[in-house]
């Protein structure tokens, strides 16, 4: 059979150009994208950017509440010459069918991010203030600008009747976690460090070998090697050896038997840990969990003195961490009674996130965080005895690779559809009732624009059907718990809050009749 070739019409010529330039324009989009224009998004981050649900939404919300007040210029003036310092603030994202990328926003402005806000004029405008951060946090931001929005209240006045200025900031979790935003923070007080100077990664360097090594090799090296210092060197160098392959086989021989016995329990841990997280019992049934509406409500608390809560957990032998958790704990328990259930012998757990980031490297922005499930005894009414008890299961999960093997989950639910991502981490909003972190800020109340940081305040967003999120941050010589629910959950978390500073109180109390000079 023969086919005969026969010259194009001019019609068909001009088809073919077409076609040709609509291909280079294709391609030049593409390579604009993926080169020096644009930088993929991590499998992580891009786990995170596709969390966003009709009752969550993946933003980190936080306030800050400032005396005496700010004006817009000089708030626009500091962002201007800090956080836009950082690439990713003038970035918007692309989505595709293998992910996302981060693009620079050629119609950046400045006036879309950085916007104005007044509340209801009142001797006390902290309800309404606490208002309208609820309704923020369920307002999506604008996906075809930079993920972040900051709301400035000029004036404003805060239970003690001191005015002064708020501001609302809300940051897409796709673009940093908790830690790395410290270090945002501290490029916009006054005295700040500069942000570092990045470069851009290289084009080459975006494929499968690269996700491979900074989202799974690098943080699993880095984590296990330093958590598994105790089971000895061998287990260390063994471990140490993933980091590279090239060397494993000359060296993992040097390593000998020890070695493999220690590496031996390394991969039983795992293994077990893995279990662990696959296997997690449902959690007690209370109001607490349940079908989110996707409507918010917001609280918080005056802070409590920090020196008072170390106190306590040096008389107890116990962490700060401890003392906090088990008030949060003893909190949700008397709101549980309040509200007229049962919570003798009862517990939910808290998904509580883990940093796995190298503190030098705190300032890079991203997500690099696993994990871990906290049960909380909210039956437990003896605070001497719940304090120990949370002691004794903090102290259980040292050491564990479940933060590590939740980082990786999502590294690879990045990889997913969103409805294959939505179905793999259920697995985690299913026996969760609340998301719960804890940060420790500076020891030193910070200035900006001239004004005094007089309180700092986040909230954790939540995932899935999970309606319950806990933050205690300590800032500037106090601790300060905040809580975000789902008004279908818990219409008043106002009821949760004003219970930590009472089980505190009754902690410290407690803590005073023991016997002196003998451990509790």
């Amino acid at each position: 059979m023969v086919t005969r070739v026969t010259a194009p019409n001019s019609e068909e010529k001009v088809s073919r150009k077409v076609v040709r330039n609509v291909g280079k324009n294709v391609k030049r989009a593409v390579s604009g994208t993926l080169g020096l224009s644009g930088e993929r998004m991590s499998k992580v981050d891009t786990a995170w950017l596709r969390m966003d649900g009709d009752a969550n939404l993946m933003m980190i919300v936080g306030v800050w509440q400032l005396a005496p007040g700010v004006s817009h210029a000089a708030v626009c003036e500091r962002i201007e010459n800090s956080l836009l310092k950082y690439p990713r603030f003038r970035q918007r994202v692309i989505e595709d069918a293998a992910g996302a990328t981060w693009v620079n926003d050629r119609n950046f402005d400045l006036a879309n991010h950085v916007v104005l806000e007044k509340l209801p004029k009142s001797a006390n405008q902290e309800p309404a203030l606490q208002e309208r951060v609820a309704k923020l946090a369920t307002q999506r931001l604008n996906p075809k600008r930079p993920l972040w929005q900051i709301h400035l209240i000029e004036d404003y006045t805060g239970p003690d009747g001191v005015r002064g200025s708020a501001l609302i900031v809300r940051i897409h979790h796709c673009i940093a976690d908790g830690i790395a935003l410290i270090g945002v923070t501290m490029s916009l007080v006054d005295g700040g460090s500069p942000p570092p100077d990045r470069r851009p990664k290289s084009a080459a360097r975006h494929g499968a070998e690269e996700w491979f090594e900074d989202t799974l090799l690098k943080p699993f090296t880095q984590l296990a090697v330093k958590a598994l210092g105790a089971m000895g060197d061998g287990a260390a160098r063994s471990l140490g050896l993933l980091g590279d392959p090239k060397k494993s086989l000359e060296q993992g021989m040097e390593l000998g038997l020890k070695g493999s016995l220690d590496l031996a329990k390394v991969l039983y841990q795992v293994l077990a840990d893995s279990a662990a997280l696959a296997l997690m019992p449902d959690d007690s049934k209370t109001r607490l969990k349940g079908k989110p509406g996707g409507t918010k409500k917001v609280a918080w608390c005056q802070p409590i003195p920090l020196d008072e809560v170390k106190a306590v957990g040096k008389a107890l032998n116990c962490s700060i961490n401890d003392v906090l958790l088990s008030c949060v704990a003893g909190a949700l328990g008397e709101y549980l009674k309040a509200q007229g259930d049962e919570v003798a012998g009862q517990e939910i757990r808290a998904m509580v996130p883990v940093n796995l980031r190298p503190l030098e490297q705190a300032h890079q922005l991203g997500n690099r965080f696993g994990l871990v499930p906290l049960v909380l005894p909210i039956g437990v009414e003896n605070p001497i005895e719940r304090v120990y008890e949370v002691r004794r299961r903090m102290a259980a999960l040292k050491g564990s690779y479940q933060p590590l093997l939740a980082f990786g989950l999502l590294a690879v639910a990045g990889l997913l559809t969103k409805p294959a991502q939505e179905l793999m981490l259920n697995l985690f909003s299913k026996k969760t009732t609340a998301v719960m972190t804890n940060v420790p800020g500076p020891r030193e109340k910070l200035k900006f624009c001239g004004s005094t940081l007089e309180q700092s305040l986040f909230w954790v967003p939540q995932s899935g059907d999970v309606g319950l999120g806990v933050s205690i941050l300590s800032y500037g010589g106090g601790v300060q718990f905040g809580v975000i629910t789902d008004s279908a959950l818990c219409p008043e978390p106002q009821r949760i809050v004003d219970e930590f500073v009472p089980e505190f109180a009754k902690l410290s109390i407690v803590t005073l009749m023991l016997p002196w000079g003998e451990e509790a």
